[in-house]
């Protein structure tokens, strides 16, 4: 048989298994389901009591021992007036051997948990169920607080002619009409893309039924395209490019301004994407209705003119002119003048293009064409002119902002404090330190230290290049014993004897160089010649006189006349 500790404990494991388990199916912390008990406990032991709802009732629930202590509280007075509230001091200290209790004491009267009626039961039962609601709607509010601002996909769980119900996760909300993109349309069980507007509490009133937190989700809004941008586009995720202001009317057309914070990327066509492709994939997001909602992407800028001018595009804007503002608190007025043909174009579809320019510049922008506003005289500057006005602007604040930051960043000249000499001993004087003559390196040694490294490179290319000099005008010198005006007659000789002209003759060939030698071979059998000696030696001297013969004809030849045949920078020959 199990000790009382044993049951005690058992006890213990399984009421707090219980109540784990409560926690968990409503998505609450233990410690609010002890509290929603407690809270049930008192609310039906004073009904219990059946006195009124002023009486003091005390409920305390030990985790450890699943022990429940309840109790009734009481004054002690001298003179009782309302024993449902209080009691005497001899009542109070009635069966103790020593008095307990004094007057203004608190008496606290144990009512036994198991001693309650089923009817009490019935009641904490229903009570506790409301409070465990309670708890779970403010743990709901606790948990979709944080995400506001958030796109959140639920699943569709019920249609109907007036809203659309969605499951959300720990609960549902429900999109009307006005929250949905233009004429779209969803069936039970479809996803579907919702952005969390709003949080709020709901208070109970008396007679009705207890809601959950009131949670607004919508798909209209400017949030949800925004966040379709941060979705598709990765330099708005970044932080590369920022969209500035959105003005929308669902289903029909949108504008959104956005600036780049990198000089190298463009914020529009970031945006647009090649051929588009970006844009579309937003676009295709924004509902399944027949006429899509179209998107004006624009560059932000803070000078309002040219605001103006991007905000009334696709219509091209050629002049605009800001009206003063006549009273504090009215929305500032402008002109805008368009080309000729144009008018429609700027108004928009139900006048949509300017409403949506109107909101995302904050003026009220009144359109004419260009003819009309110099038929009517109007006063407006050329848009063109504003641009340029703007930029100068630009560049003038990033001058500054410039100028302002360099400034900041200069480093000051260190102070030194004066040595402090006692009077009664005598110091040898010391130098005056100059801040002003401090060395560069005083100030910044890193540039100081790239200064010497680049001189040093600069002493080293010089030595080198003199080094080489040096070689050259070595190689090139020359030693001799003549003076200079021997040199210039030499000089002189040669220029003249080179241009003079050359004659050429052919070049007188000797006996030795006609001699034929004989090949003598060598046969195995000596050979017989058909010739005698006396016919060889005559041929031999008929040989020979022609030859000379030959020769004595060409000393008579004139070379001059075959001169133009030749050419000394051939070689000779043409």
């Amino acid at each position: 048989m199990p000790s009382k500790k044993e049951i005690q404990t058992s006890k213990a494991l399984a009421f707090n298994a219980a109540l784990q388990e409560l926690a968990d199916s409503k998505g609450i912390s233990k410690e609010a389901v002890v509290e929603a008990l407690e809270e049930s406990l008192i609310k039906a032991y004073i009904k219990y009591l059946g006195g009124g709802d002023d009486a003091i009732v005390e409920c305390h629930i030990d985790c450890e021992t699943a022990n429940i202590a309840l109790y009734e509280v009481k004054r002690v007075v001298a003179d009782v007036e309302d024993d449902y509230l209080e009691i005497s001091v001899e009542d109070a200290n009635e069966g103790l051997k020593k008095a307990k209790y004094k007057l203004g004491d608190d008496y606290k009267k144990e009512c036994p948990v198991d001693e309650l009626s089923k009817m009490t039961a019935m009641a904490v039962k229903s009570i506790l169920r409301g409070k465990i609601a309670e708890a779970e709607r403010s743990a709901l509010y606790e948990i979709y607080k944080d995400h506001i601002g958030e796109m959140i996909t639920g699943t569709v769980e019920k249609v109907d002619d007036r809203s659309i119900t969605v499951n959300i996760g720990r609960t549902t909300a429900e999109l009307g009409k006005k929250a949905l993109i233009g004429e779209e349309t969803y069936r039970v069980g479809e996803p579907i893309k919702v952005y969390l507007q709003e949080v709020k509490t709901v208070h109970q009133e008396e007679g009705k039924a207890q809601r959950g937190p009131q949670i607004e989700v919508t798909r209209s809004s400017e949030g949800f395209l925004k966040r379709l941008f941060e979705e598709e586009i990765h330099e708005i995720y970044d932080g590369t490019v920022i969209i500035k202001k959105i003005a929308r009317e669902a289903g029909v057309r949108s504008k959104v301004a956005v600036y780049s914070n990198n000089e190298d990327v463009d914020a529009t066509g970031a945006c647009i994407g090649q051929g588009g492709t970006r844009i579309q994939k937003v676009v295709a997001q924004l509902g399944n209705a027949q006429d899509k909602e179209k998107i004006d992407v624009i560059n932000y800028s803070e000078y309002p003119a040219v605001f103006i001018i991007e905000a009334l595009r696709p219509a091209t804007v050629v002049g605009v002119g800001l009206l003063p503002v006549e009273e504090e608190g009215v929305q500032p007025k402008a002109l805008a003048v368009v080309k000729d043909g144009q008018l429609s174009i700027a108004i928009g579809r139900k006048a949509a293009n300017c409403r949506l320019a109107s909101k995302l510049t904050g003026y009220s922008i009144d359109i004419k064409e260009e003819k009309d506003a110099k038929a009517l005289e109007l006063d407006y500057k050329e848009a063109s002119v504003w641009i340029e006005e703007a930029d100068a602007e630009r560049r003038a604040k990033e001058k500054e902002a410039f100028l302002k930051a360099k400034a900041e960043t200069k480093v000051e000249a260190p102070k030194v404090e004066p040595v402090k000499v006692a009077p009664e001993k005598p110091v040898a004087p010391k130098a005056a330190v100059n801040p002003d003559e401090f060395p560069a390196e005083a100030y910044n040694p890193a540039a100081s230290a790239l200064a010497e490294a680049r001189r040093r490179d600069e002493e080293e290319k010089a030595k080198a290049e003199a080094k080489e000099q040096a070689a050259v005008e070595e190689t090139t010198k020359v030693t001799t014993t003549k003076s200079m005006e021997d040199l210039e007659a030499e000089l002189n000789a040669a220029k003249e004897k080179k241009t003079q002209p050359v004659k050429k003759k052919p070049r007188k060939i000797t006996e030795k160089e006609v001699e034929r030698e004989t090949v003598k071979t060598e046969f195995a059998q000596p050979s017989v010649s058909i010739y005698t000696d006396e016919e060889l030696a005559a041929i031999k001297a008929e040989e020979e006189a022609e030859s000379i013969a030959d020769f004595e004809d060409d000393e008579d030849i004139d070379y001059e006349d075959y001169d133009e045949y030749y050419d000394e920078d051939d070689g000779g020959r043409r």
